[in-house]
């Protein structure tokens, strides 16, 4: 078994117990909320999935590095050969207004990018998953990116009012809060494309990408360059994720588009 693929075993097993963590947190719909100092929100549910899966992964991979968004990131990341980069509940707005729209979302990455990750949803219990090298799979089974050409029509997961202040297409526009899940249910086939004109996070981006990537799609960032991990800064200016013949026309779109920028929605 290769190291990717070991990985990305350990890595879906982690996410599905971690996901009964947070479903147990839904379920009793008592979590306490506040705000970090960035505003964004988080709730004791994603500090108990996060304790639980840094002392499962980091006993499993003891010399792997660690990134995520609940802990504190002391920066020794950056000498490590491969580095776990988690979000607890990547989706936590939907979370804490009670919408299935939230994913536990574990990747490894090397100094080339995401190279196994594990997407769970453990309302819908919808798993995505993916090693490089050795495709994609949503619930044990392949997946593949939509071949859809055109923007007019398409199903785009993004928020409705940016594509329309920015003059696009009419498209079919469904929101969800989790950027890892909008990446691997257009990894899935289950929409044409995702775009989001807000900076993103390591932790939204790595396991989504490696999904992506091996389903078919085309990712990167809002300028059309590849996503960046593992750096000082652990942030990507903003998202396009389609398949091929869909993605170069997004990108032009955003080109001919960002000059009319509408207002920031929540990024979460």
């Amino acid at each position: 078994m290769s190291i990717n693929k070991d990985d990305c075993a350990l890595l879906v097993k982690m996410a599905k117990d971690a996901g009964k963590i947070a479903k147990a947190h839904y379920d009793l719909n008592a979590s306490a909320i506040w705000n970090k100092s960035n505003n964004s929100p988080v709730t004791d549910a994603d500090i108990a999935v996060n304790s639980f899966l840094l002392t499962a992964l980091m006993a499993a991979r003891p010399d792997y590095g660690w990134l995520s968004e609940e802990t504190k990131d002391d920066g020794s990341r950056r000498t490590a050969k491969r580095v776990f980069v988690v979000d607890p509940i990547d989706g936590t707005r939907a979370f804490i207004k009670r919408r299935p729209d939230f994913v536990v979302s574990l990747a490894v990455i090397t100094k080339d990018g995401p190279v196994a990750g594990a997407l769970y949803n453990p309302l819908t219990e919808e798993l995505f998953e993916a090693y490089e090298g050795g495709g994609a799979k949503y619930n044990g089974a392949p997946i593949s990116v939509s071949d859809c050409e055109g923007i007019s029509g398409c199903k785009m997961i993004g928020y409705d009012f940016k594509f329309t202040a920015k003059k696009w297409p009419s498209m079919i526009c469904e929101a969800r809060n989790s950027m890892a899940y909008r990446i691997g249910l257009v990894a899935a086939g289950k929409a044409d494309a995702t775009v989001a004109f807000t900076p993103k996070s390591d932790w939204d981006l790595a396991a989504a990408e490696v999904i992506a990537r091996e389903a078919g799609a085309v990712i990167t960032d809002i300028d059309g360059m590849p996503l960046q991990y593992n750096h000082d800064t652990t942030e990507n200016s903003g998202v396009i994720c389609a398949g091929p013949r869909l993605y170069p026309k997004l990108l032009q779109q955003v080109k001919t588009g960002m000059g009319n920028i509408a207002p920031p929605s929540p990024r979460d």
